[in-house]
């Protein structure tokens, strides 16, 4: 019986050590690929115990280290798979010093065939070295996607966007092309609604009614500096063409449709319970003649006030000027970029040292 088992061993031995192909000096064998498989398996074991190992440490830190442990976690994973692969081919007797020209070849391979994943792969790792775009930001593509970078992997990142749909998106279009990214340095952003009313609206009391309604809404910042503004922006046909300037704290900022809406139902409400009216595309007609009556007395047969004597019309009631914000907002910037007047007296200095000195020649 253990003859037959000695036996059956050597046989297995054999078929173990059974060369399969050659490359290079060094001879495949079925042992020889179970090693290499072993040792890659080992090195992916060990990159998943390190990179879990960082994950715990990263729930122990502030939020903010967290685009740097997912760095260190991704570039030590690429570290470990080629160490990994570099000490499996060498277990099986191949001698990466002597593969120059297969490398070479291989490389002229990956250059035509696989350029697109090279491009992809090296654009990853410029992504995660640069740390202009990081794991936790809002992007903006230039195809108009927005989301959430979730995961910056090999050949493309994940974002997801607001409506819970994952969009893999290849490297190199973070790198070649133009990306808006909302949270890279300050997590606070500035939005603008857009409104209307009515012309014979007051502006003071729109603007009044449109603050009240930003500040119901609890995703508004206010402070000196970052204070809700109202803005008259233009004369439209029908209507008078306001914004509502507000600062977002840095929870709302990933939801800006959710916010948008958020603002335009509290200005509804606000307006409404005014007594401000929201208007619609409307055309006024301007009777010029009419049965032979003309300007005055056209409209007055119109308004079938034919008969009664012609009235001067009423002057407007004159109003009180109201807040500018926009005005505001423009002097306060024009004051933080002027230059300290110890600075402009610097600077006109040397002109008058030179004048001096030619009137004294």
């Amino acid at each position: 019986m253990s003859t037959d088992l000695s036996e059956s061993l050597k046989s297995l031995s054999g078929i173990g050590d059974t060369g399969l192909m050659n490359i290079g000096e060094a001879v495949v064998t079925p042992l020889g690929i179970l090693k290499l498989l072993a040792i890659l398996a080992g090195a992916i074991v060990l990159s998943w115990l390190a990179r879990r190992g960082l994950s715990r440490i990263e729930r122990s830190r502030d939020p903010s280290m967290r685009p740097a442990f997912y760095t260190v976690g991704r570039v030590l994973h690429y570290v470990l798979l080629g160490t990994g692969l570099v000490i499996a081919l060498g277990s099986i007797g191949i001698d990466l010093s002597k593969l120059t020209l297969f490398v070479s070849a291989l490389g002229i391979g990956l250059g035509f065939g696989m350029q697109a994943i090279i491009s992809n792969f090296v654009s990853g790792l410029i992504i995660l070295f640069e740390r202009h775009l990081k794991v936790g930001d809002f992007v903006e593509l230039e195809s108009g996607v927005t989301g959430e970078v979730r995961e910056i992997n090999i050949r493309a990142t994940r974002i997801t966007t607001n409506d819970n749909i994952d969009v893999l998106v290849p490297n190199s279009e973070f790198v070649n092309g133009r990306v808006v990214n909302w949270t890279l340095d300050e997590l606070s952003r500035r939005v603008r609604i857009k409104f209307g009313v009515s012309y014979a609206a007051d502006k003071g009391r729109v603007r009044e009614a449109v603050l009240r309604a930003a500040h119901t809404v609890p995703f508004t910042r206010d402070g000196e500096r970052h204070r809700p503004q109202v803005w008259l922006t233009g004369f439209g046909d029908s209507s008078l063409d306001f914004e509502l300037v507000v600062w977002l704290l840095p929870e709302a900022v990933k939801r800006p449709a959710t916010v948008h809406a958020a603002y335009c139902w509290a200005i509804d409400d606000a307006l409404r319970a005014a007594g401000i009216e929201i208007p619609f595309p409307q055309r006024d007609l301007h009777v010029r003649s009419l049965f032979g009556l003309e300007s005055s007395a056209a409209q007055r047969f119109v308004r079938g006030d034919a008969g009664k004597p012609e009235t001067a019309e009423p002057n407007p009631p004159v109003t009180s000027p109201s807040a500018n914000d926009a005005l505001d907002e423009a002097v306060r910037l024009a004051k933080e970029d002027a230059p300290p007047p110890g600075a402009q007296a610097s600077e006109a200095s040397p002109a008058t040292s030179a004048g001096e000195g030619k009137q004294q020649e």
